[in-house]
């Protein structure tokens, strides 16, 4: 290991939540809001569950949302908002269509209203979505030229086979064919109240905002048509996969292995186990194929969760020559963290950082108020946080074994490559079976 230490981040008291208050409106909506006065500012994050929409339709929906209502254009709602010092913006993930943003504290019951219409009058002027179209399909074909996308489009499919999280991103064509009308119709069925979580951080009195939050929302209204996604399916090793990338100079590594969610008994064990293994800059893999064989930038290691499922991501990219060492070494260090206990100043140095970026995390009013969000999108209040926070300071060497050998042994891994498949073949199947993907 290195002999880089960090400084020890851990206050050593436990950790303080801020006052916070919850209410379920009438329509269904739940409000959430936090009190943490560092600055005059509110964040806002408001969370629709969008579970099986259509995806062109819905990732359009989300670049369209604030072009225009029945009362504003596009440029008064940009105006109004920023009349109030805030801003708004949409996203969209598997589960869930996400706005988020900020304001001035005094702006804040200004934003709600603004927000409120679009909610409820979006009208999808036909000039401005063609405008928001061929941007979200410029976008996509821009992504396309990259391998990081490329590679994660492949480690998906591979992963969740024909689950609904196998494609997170439409085709081109796809998003062409999605007229006003659809975004229209699709914002009428699921853009809707009744399951969505408000979500309001700041310089504020939460009795008092979630008042402002009804005042403003109360007459936001209707129930959205059942998206629940089944559980994902189990991991089943196989082959890698190796994707075609003629002429590159570099090799895209992904893989996926088999995690916990974020309630499950053992999941501060296995945040653990993957800080050793490469979940931050000191780990063992970084330690590795970085700094000691250069053989990439870097590599990083994180669980990713979704509301059906959760999977823990290993990424990097390595130069061409060094595509089958590196895999060697990455399977080297799976092997290691899934058969041996870490060593005690190892595992407390993991410890340190995933407490210190845990607190750290929330230190401030945007990160607080997307943790916040995260949780409450998993049924989770910020409480889970002292009890995460109590799990990983607890967590044995012979608990983080025990948890690495269940998910982080190399033989269950599902692993993807994107290179020039002429160099990268035979370095490959010397290590492993080897299937090439099939455009």
């Amino acid at each position: 290991m290195s002999s880089r230490t960090l400084p020890d981040l851990i206050p050593n008291a436990e950790l303080t939540l801020p006052p916070q208050a919850e209410r379920t409106l009438p329509n269904g909506l739940t409000v959430i809001a936090i009190r943490r006065a560092a600055v005059p500012l509110a964040e806002v994050r408001l969370r629709i569950p969008f579970g099986r929409a259509p995806l062109a339709a819905a990732t359009l929906l989300s670049q369209a949302l604030f072009t225009g209502t029945g009362t504003m254009s596009m440029l008064d709602i940009a105006a109004e908002l920023q009349a109030v010092g805030g801003g708004l913006a949409a996203g969209l993930d598997p589960d869930r269509l996400q706005i988020s943003g900020n304001t001035l504290a005094g702006g804040l019951g200004r934003l709600l209203e603004i927000l409120a219409g679009v909610l409820t009058d979006a009208t999808y002027p036909g000039e401005e979505v063609v405008t928001e179209r061929e941007r979200l399909v410029d976008h996509i074909q821009v992504a396309l030229s990259q391998p990081s996308h490329l590679a994660r489009v492949a480690l998906l499919k591979r992963m969740f086979l024909t689950h609904p999280y196998a494609v997170q991103t439409p085709e081109a064509d796809e998003v062409r064919a999605v007229e006003p009308e659809a975004l229209r119709e699709l914002h009428a069925a699921r853009v809707r109240p009744d399951g969505a979580i408000l979500v309001l951080v700041g310089d504020i009195d939460p009795d008092q905002v979630i008042d402002l939050a009804e005042k403003a929302l109360g007459g936001w209204t209707g129930t959205a048509p059942e998206g629940e996604i089944p559980p994902t399916p189990a991991l089943r090793p196989g082959p890698l996969l190796l994707v075609d990338r003629p002429g590159s100079v570099q090799s895209s590594l992904r893989i996926a292995l088999p995690a916990l969610t974020r309630t499950d008994p053992d999941y501060a064990a296995l945040s653990l186990a993957n800080m050793v293994f490469g979940g931050y800059f000191s780990s063992r893999w970084v330690e590795n194929i970085r700094e000691d064989k250069g053989y990439t930038y870097g590599s990083h290691s994180v669980v990713e969760h979704f509301a059906s499922g959760s999977a823990l991501i290993a990424a990097a990219d390595v130069a061409t020559e060094v595509t089958g060492p590196s895999l060697l070494e990455t399977t080297y260090e799976l092997g290691r963290i899934a058969s041996l206990p870490p060593g005690e100043e190892e595992l407390e140095q993991a410890r340190r950082y995933a407490l210190g970026t845990l607190r750290l995390g929330m230190s401030t009013q945007s990160g607080l108020a997307a943790l916040a969000s995260v949780y409450a999108g998993f049924g989770l209040r910020l409480d889970h946080l002292r009890d995460h926070s109590a799990a990983l300071a607890a967590a044995t060497r012979e608990q983080v074994a025990a948890v690495a050998a269940r998910h982080l042994a190399p033989a269950l891994a599902v692993t993807v490559v994107l290179g020039d498949a002429e160099k990268i073949e035979p370095q490959l199947a010397a290590l492993t079976a080897v299937e090439r993907d099939v455009p």
